[in-house]
């Protein structure tokens, strides 16, 4: 019986505690100092060998100018014989925050000593000094200790406070030091060094940076540097310069390192640098000797000739993929061969039954669950295009259930509801919609979320889903690559619904295609409409950043686009484009971007 009450009270005490911390923690999160203090007063009085309770009362001693109480605290914790000698640096900082700037320093000085005792304390009292921007004192903690011991490297850190000071040469120097001798990898760095690095090739950091490569390169000839070069470019988005230092690389990095020329090829294509891209390609094409990286070079190309294709290109682009098929024929190894000709055939050509049979016929190939369902992802697509829906229904499904939970399998989820959705069959869209707004693709989840409001909203409001059967007949047409078609049909809708819900959906969806058609004037007109008319319902954020797109990479009004990615970061915080509205309105400034 007594044992049970010492068990019931130990876990009381216990429940109690654990409130104490919660509460502390939680007031002063909230800023309700002189609350927090009365718990955490009573946390040290429990625990004091607990150094984050006593750093707390500290910090909320501070917060209420009580610098006499804190200050009492601290006097005592640094007379104790075992004490962590980054207390003394809060000794220190309670005089700064006094304007007692002798005091602290005594007190700085004294911190800095304990690492002549023991160097190992070098990493705390450096990590402490950079919290209260002490950089002076924390470059000499991590120093002094790496002097002491020369096993310790503390230089990652060391560069990190140069940057913070300002000293942006140094930095560098230090990063690319510790690249160049293996001590930390580039990813890593580069990570810390785009902090400093802006989109414009005449911001003075950039210029820093390409110097003390350049240095670097003519005291010790190095593949580093180039790579290091290619970056810088990139960023700039100096594509051809970029391409220039990645064909040293592969003259002297060989085989290897083509897979980089291959994804400054794929960036270059997706920021229109078409005929930069097309030099990368043709130059992977003409000097690899991995037949499979050769393929995708090709089918890259062929894709730059699709960009603007007339009768004569088709017929073109027909010899280049019948010569690729007599080389490949149908392997494992080419599936994106037969794909990229499937699609081809299909949306280019209008010619879906031999684009079926080629995808079955690839089907037959001893294939992995991926393999299969890659094939079937495309196939399944190329029977709606038919208007083959149950047919492309059946193998959306089949990949649902052989990759349920991976991001193929929440594709071809979407795939199903859109399908159902061009059929008009709503409800059943709505219910693999509902499933899909919690998928782990973001992408996939905000689709979702749109296609499931669309249907829910105009299923409201018309019982006879009048409008939302023409707008899914348009959506299918533009599908189907019958985009004057569509454009056409969406008009429809907006003479003759107007005011209904779906009138913002038609505008967009009009306004994508118009640009796709190059009819940017117009489209243009319409996304003004939304955002003016629209600017509280759910394509508001999406008009915003599609303007903003327009404006900065087709018709060349950058200001006009800062505007609207403003729009986005300050009015609709929770948009899926805010991490890219932000980031472009940043590089539109001429900020260093992350």
């Amino acid at each position: 019986m007594r044992l049970l009450l010492y068990i019931l009270l130990l876990i009381c005490s216990q429940s109690l505690f654990s409130q104490e911390d919660f509460l502390a923690k939680q007031y002063f999160e909230d800023g309700a100092y002189d609350k927090a203090v009365v718990f955490y007063e009573k946390l040290v009085a429990k625990n004091p060998m607990r150094t984050d309770y006593g750093e707390g009362l500290i910090a909320c001693y501070q917060q209420l100018e009580q610098y006499d109480k804190a200050e009492q605290f601290l006097l005592k914790a640094v007379e104790g014989q075992n004490i962590y000698p980054t207390m003394l640096i809060e000794l220190g900082y309670n005089y700064t925050l006094q304007d007692l700037p002798e005091k602290a320093t005594e007190y700085y000085n004294a911190a800095l000593q304990k690492i002549n005792e023991n160097p190992n304390f070098g990493y705390g009292l450096g990590y402490r000094f950079q919290k209260y921007a002490l950089l002076d004192y924390a470059i000499k903690a991590y120093s002094l200790a790496m002097e002491i011991n020369p096993q310790l490297d503390y230089n990652f850190q060391k560069a990190r406070i140069y940057g913070e000071q300002g000293n942006i040469e140094q930095m560098y120097d230090s990063y690319l030091k510790l690249i160049s001798e293996g001590k930390a990898s580039q990813a890593n760095v580069l990570r810390n060094i785009d902090d400093f690095i802006s989109s414009d090739a005449e911001n003075p950091n950039n210029i820093k940076f390409k110097k003390v490569v350049l240095q670097n390169a003519q005291k010790n000839p190095d593949i580093l540097w180039n790579e290091l070069l290619s970056w810088l470019f990139v960023q700039q988005k100096q594509y051809k310069s970029a391409f220039s230092q990645e064909k040293a690389i592969y003259k002297r990095g060989g085989e290897n390192s083509l897979q980089r020329l291959q994804g400054l090829g794929k960036m270059a294509l997706e920021e229109q640098e078409i005929e930069t891209a097309k030099e990368i390609f043709e130059y992977i094409s003409q000097n690899s000797a991995d037949a499979v990286m050769v393929l995708d070079a090709q089918l890259s190309l062929i894709d730059i000739d699709l960009l603007d294709a007339d009768d004569k290109v088709l017929n073109k682009v027909q010899g280049k993929f019948d010569a690729l098929l007599g080389v490949h024929g149908y392997e494992m190894e080419t599936l994106q061969l037969q794909i990229a000709y499937a699609n081809f055939l299909t949306f280019n050509k209008n010619t879906a039954e031999p684009a079926i049979e080629i995808l079955r016929q690839s089907l037959e190939l001893p294939l992995n669950n991926y393999g299969k369902s890659y094939i079937k992802s495309t196939l399944g697509d190329i029977l709606v295009y038919d208007q083959k829906f149950n047919q492309a229904l059946i193998y959306f499904s089949q990949i649902q259930k052989d990759l349920k939970n991976d991001v193929l399998g929440q594709e071809a989820r979407f795939k199903v509801a859109q399908t159902s959705f061009y059929k008009g069959d709503f409800d059943w869209a709505l219910t693999q919609l509902k499933v899909l707004r919690g998928s782990t693709s973001q992408l996939i989840a905000n689709d979702a979320m749109q296609l499931s409001l669309l249907i829910s909203d105009n299923s409201l409001e018309d019982s006879t889903q009048t409008a939302l059967k023409k707008y899914a007949r348009a959506d299918f047409l533009a599908y189907q690559n019958k985009k004057k078609d569509a454009v056409g049909l969406l008009e429809d809708i907006l003479q003759n619904h107007k005011g209904e819900k779906i009138e913002d959906e038609a505008l967009m969806k009009q306004a994508q295609i118009l640009t796709e058609l190059k009819d940017y004037e117009k489209a243009e007109f319409n996304y003004l409409k939304i955002v003016e008319f629209y600017a509280n319902d759910i394509l508001a954020d999406d008009a915003n950043f599609a303007l903003a797109e327009l404006y900065r990479n087709i018709l060349n009004l950058p200001e006009k686009a800062k505007a609207h990615y403003e729009k986005i970061i300050y009015n609709y915080q929770d948009s899926y484009y805010f991490p890219q509205a932000r980031k472009n309105f940043r590089m539109l400034r001429g900020d260093s971007i992350n």
